[in-house]
């Protein structure tokens, strides 16, 4: 078995495109959740608030003839995909080209816009508004393919589209890629472009938060008063390698990952499952060939939605017991095929800093959650050499990774 470590890492979200500038925007106890304006014209939507990227850098190479075959989705992860490769020095590496560098990368869906093209045809029965990339722009696996290309990537291409867990199983199936002999270097992670239809999904399920005269209190992940989960989008991108290579070109690395866990409730589309959930993170255990006892923290999936807190929650205490745990989907909204890998960058990041966020709006704790160590207030110093980044999606399909912090 080989072993697998990250090495570059980069991403977008509503706070930021770097890991200062986002966590400078926690330290101030602020959140990236707007007032949707544009949203208004949907009068039956119940939430109007979003985590929306206002701005990102586009780099200026990134040209018309470049960008043609991508929706924001794919833009977004091309970009924090190169800013992820120049961070792990690997930009132009022959590597890249040689077949033995994969991406394992999703999202929900592609584009809404490409999407909303096809719609077109099929409500106004005419295909004017249908053009050769309007395809490329909608599939779920949009953001793999534009990566291969960009990059000339020759290895495996292993697109994740299950939802919230997008992201995270992206990671997991990168990490067994390369544990498993079958390619050197991954690009793994997961984005999401915002849109009031994915803010409909949760909305007719009456899950969605109602705090649109107050955006910054929401989403409220484990409190007592918390009333449903605000949408959000970004990206973000790991660049994953075999530890001997990384180690013989002297790269830098931020953390090793040591467990995968993943599994599937096979009981309710919608509905969490605690008991399956719990084993999920058993499962990741056991890959990691550690005890529970050795995790310092966990980066909760926390959605701030009613049943999945708690279930979520319960599970974590009855595997890991009392462990320290927040969620940073206080801060950005739920970007759905984009947490896991934002969620996991910046877990990593806290690691190396040692410093971990508390989940924002958390006032009072919801006495129905599971007996854990709830960050809140502020930043908290921990000694943390282990960390595990849950995420649970539709369908009932679960993840959970272990990261650990290498000892120079």
């Amino acid at each position: 078995m080989k072993r697998v470590v990250v090495t570059g890492m980069a991403g977008i979200t509503s706070l930021g495109e770097t890991a200062d500038s986002i966590f400078e925007q926690i330290s101030a106890a602020k959140n990236g959740i707007r007032y949707m304006p544009d949203w208004e014209v949907f009068a039956d939507l119940r939430c109007k608030i979003a985590g929306a990227v206002e701005h990102f850098d586009i780099p200026k190479h990134f040209n018309r003839k470049v960008t043609r075959g991508m929706g924001r989705v794919a833009l977004m992860s091309v970009i924090s995909a190169e800013k992820a490769l120049i961070d792990a020095n690997l930009l132009n590496d022959p590597i890249l080209q040689s077949g033995e560098t994969g991406v394992a990368f999703g999202s929900s869906a592609g584009s809404v816009n490409a999407v909303a093209e096809f719609g077109s045809m099929l409500l106004e029965n005419n295909m004017s508004k249908i053009n050769a990339t309007t395809y490329i722009r909608m599939m779920s696996h949009t953001s793999a393919v534009n990566m291969t290309v960009y990059f000339g990537l020759k290895g495996l291409t292993l697109p994740t589209s299950s939802a919230c867990t997008s992201g995270s199983m992206a990671i997991g199936q990168a990490y067994e890629a390369i544990k498993y002999g079958k390619q050197t270097v991954m690009f793994a992670g997961g984005a999401e472009e915002l849109s009031a239809a994915s803010a409909a999904v949760f909305d007719v399920l009456l899950a969605t938060s109602g705090m649109n005269d107050r955006p910054e209190q929401s989403p409220r992940p484990f409190d007592r008063d918390r009333d449903g989960l605000v949408v959000g989008e970004g990206a973000s991108c790991l660049i994953l390698e075999e530890y001997e290579h990384a180690k013989n070109r002297g790269a830098k690395i931020y953390a090793e990952i040591i467990g995968y866990g993943s599994n599937t409730d096979g009981q309710h589309v919608t509905r969490p499952d605690s008991e399956m959930m719990g084993r999920c993170m058993t499962l990741a255990l056991k890959d990691a060939q550690i005890s529970a006892e050795q995790i310092d923290y966990v980066n909760a999936h926390g959605t701030s939605t009613d049943q999945g807190d708690i279930a979520e929650t319960q599970a974590t205490a009855r595997v890991l017991g009392y462990k320290p745990i927040s969620s940073l989907k206080s801060y950005f909204g739920h970007t759905l095929g984009a947490c896991g890998a934002i969620e996991a960058w910046l877990s990593i990041e806290m690691m190396r800093r040692q410093q971990f966020v508390p989940t924002l709006n958390l006032d009072h704790i919801d006495p129905l959650c599971g007996d854990l160590d709830y960050i809140v207030g502020q930043n908290r110093e921990i000694n943390a050499k282990i960390l595990m980044s849950n995420n649970f999606a539709f369908g009932g399909i679960n993840t959970s990774i272990i990261f650990k912090k290498l000892d120079h």
